[in-house]
């Protein structure tokens, strides 16, 4: 399936339907079954110890799949999560923005089915591993 919004217009309707994120998240790369975000690290996605919260982490990995789901559906805002996992393997580094490398497993008529490595900015491992499921709404 090709895409149908560039990085520019993903982030622009991003912003457009999902206001209340303006700022803590940037597409950094879009091609064709993958999506690189950036969770913009502030003093509010952080945790006691200065590291990113968890539930941060998994805002980020749903919005790298929401989002790679919408550049190959259109103007669909209406598709959400029904399943999700996360699996947290490392402390990210303190204060650090946090990557979400997301890519596309299924994208099918009624579900979308997506995996997301979380890596902090400067480390080469993964800190964080999701898979994420979407409904997507039928044709009206």
């Amino acid at each position: 399936m090709e895409l149908v919004f560039d990085a520019q217009e993903l982030a622009a309707y991003l912003e457009e339907v999902f206001p209340q994120i303006r700022g803590d998240f940037t597409v950094e790369a879009l091609s064709r079954g993958s999506v690189s975000m950036r969770l913009n690290v502030q003093e509010q996605h952080l945790r006691p110890g200065g590291t990113v919260s968890g539930p941060s982490m998994f805002a980020l990995a749903d919005v790298s799949v929401y989002a790679l789901v919408l550049a190959h559906l259109g103007r669909e805002a209406l598709a959400v999560t029904t399943n999700a996992s996360l699996d947290f393997m490392r402390k990210p580094e303190a204060g650090r923005d946090l990557i979400g490398q997301a890519r596309l497993l299924k994208l099918g008529r009624s579900l979308a089915v997506g995996d997301v490595l979380v890596f902090s900015e400067g480390m080469e491992q993964p800190v964080a591993r999701s898979t994420m499921t979407y409904s997507i709404p039928p044709a009206r």
